[in-house]
């Protein structure tokens, strides 16, 4: 089994006006950065393979993945060889966000960005910072991630070679 938070009943979002994202650095069978974003007390998942990018001129294909338990957001850890996902994880970047665009309420907004296939939204992270969009592209689990041009906005961008959790200062293990 994998060592994984447990699922929990619970709407974190109800209670605190901000949803919150992570993004996690999955050393599984090939390196990733899988981003969470909060809706409905869940956590939308989508890997990015090349990790985001802070470079508006840079689209990063971002491929939606299973849904996630909220409390999955704080999960760092060893996924044990044999299990799905196998591989070191750490918290590389949390924080929450705002979702843009029409709706009663941000997880509304998130739902409707959903359904139209394009997402836009402010980080509020430690590493990540400004607007970014998803935009779904092709088949049905493939988007983009861009970076939105604001004043975050970097064309330099060494940001993923940053490989320490932003909860524990721990790195990936390099056995």
């Amino acid at each position: 089994m994998t060592p994984e938070p447990r699922p929990r009943q619970q709407a974190p979002s109800e209670r605190n006006p901000h949803l919150v994202f992570a993004v996690q650095k999955h050393a599984a069978s090939r390196l990733h950065y899988d981003l969470r974003l909060e809706v409905r007390g869940v956590l939308k998942s989508w890997a990015v393979p090349k990790g985001p990018s802070m470079n508006p001129k840079e689209s990063r294909l971002a491929i939606e993945t299973e849904t996630h338990p909220y409390a999955y957001k704080d999960f760092e850890g060893r996924i044990p060889e044999g299990n799905y996902g196998a591989g070191d994880v750490i918290v590389w970047d949390k924080g929450w966000y705002e979702p843009i665009g029409p709706g009663a309420g941000p997880n509304d907004r998130m739902v409707r960005g959903l359904r139209r296939g394009a997402i836009r939204f402010i980080l509020h992270g430690k590493k990540l910072k400004g607007g970014f969009s998803l935009v779904h592209f092709r088949a049905p689990d493939q988007w983009l991630l861009t970076k939105r041009d604001d004043m975050y906005a970097r064309e330099d961008d060494p940001i993923t070679e940053d490989d320490t959790s932003v909860i524990s200062r721990r790195h990936l293990r390099d056995d």
